[in-house]
């Protein structure tokens, strides 16, 4: 196991822009205290032994570090590894004992939880969050795995340790005081950087308290059911040509205004701004479906509606299902 712990937590490491050999080093060592007697006889003193260790032998002081730290945290509330060293065999130590219970069928079950895989759970997600690191969760998870290849009998379960971790984030993001709605505006899209969640909530919250957000979430939903009804009837791309009705028009040019914007909003992280700029659509849409029908009895006027709605999806949910928040 230490081999692979070796291999994953240099990969992290480079990801992180740390150096890989001082984690390669770190996760090499990291262990081996728990064969002493010292930590025998006072398991709660595993990884301190192993930072006295190091610093007696000579290591480096990052390495001593992270041979401590990266059992962090430990409990709800304690203290995080504070480099990117610590970081990479923490996030690593974690992540690589999830894929290895998981690969062979042990996943928490009910009130048990024998290999403590909510704790190392919750610390992957605190870790990416409160150190704000910008790592892709299905990465992490599939090196995790890639770690595993040579173990007989460990499957590949990569969707299972994902659905975990999210399930962990759920609870986690409602003892934040967010309401379950808010949390599953974000979490229905599945986001990979788990350093944005927080910022992307916040922003969540925010837009629930607009006046127009129950309109537009109303109008979201209803987006989205027509769409996944005819999904093989949208045309490829709106026509301008086909357009009947002012409604359309004015709907479409919000359109074409709208995306833009929100997308530069989201790649500057101002997901409030990107969430706030909706509002400014709620006439227009609440227009578009007084008066135009949007299953018309002519194909290509019908294909074309469906388009224009897409693309107005598509504008509403950059940042979260906003169709979550509808009472």
């Amino acid at each position: 196991r230490a081999a692979r712990l070796r291999i994953l937590s240099s990969r992290i490491a480079t990801m992180l822009g740390a150096d890989p050999a001082l984690a390669d080093r770190a996760a090499k060592l990291a262990k081996p205290d728990l064969l002493t007697d010292m930590v025998g006889e006072f398991p709660e003193l595993q990884g301190v032994m192993g930072h006295y260790y190091a610093e007696h032998d000579g290591e480096p002081p990052v390495v001593a570090t992270a041979i401590e730290q990266h059992y962090w945290p430990r409990f709800a509330g304690d203290a995080l590894p504070a480099d990117a060293v610590a970081q990479s065999v923490a996030l690593g130590d974690k992540l690589l004992t999830m894929a290895e219970m998981f690969g062979i069928g042990n996943a928490p079950t009910g009130d048990k939880d024998p290999f403590a895989l909510r704790r190392a759970g919750m610390g992957v997600l605190r870790i990416l969050m409160e150190k704000q690191l910008p790592l892709p969760l299905p990465l992490l998870i599939e090196i995790a795995f890639d770690a595993t290849n040579a173990v007989p009998g460990v499957k590949r379960v990569s969707e299972d340790v994902q659905t975990f971790l999210f399930e962990r984030l759920r609870a986690y993001l409602r003892e934040q005081g967010y309401s379950a709605n808010q949390v599953d505006a974000l979490l229905s899209l599945r986001p990979s950087r788990i350093d944005l969640v927080p910022a992307q909530m916040e922003a969540i919250r925010t837009f629930a308290t607009l006046p127009e957000a129950e309109a537009l979430a109303a109008a979201n939903k209803r987006i989205g059911n027509i769409l996944r009804k005819n999904e093989s009837e949208v045309a490829p791309a709106v026509n301008s040509a086909l357009f009947v009705d002012g409604a359309e028009k004015d709907l479409y040019a919000t359109v074409q205004e709208l995306l833009p914007v929100v997308r530069a909003h989201v790649e500057r992280g101002d997901y409030t701004a990107a969430l706030r700029s909706l509002a400014s659509a709620r006439t227009c849409v609440d227009r578009f479906f007084d008066d135009v029908l949007v299953m018309a009895d002519d194909g290509a006027v019908r294909a074309n509606r469906l388009a224009l709605l897409r693309g107005l999806f598509e504008a509403m949910n950059q940042v979260a299902d906003i169709s979550k928040l509808a009472s």
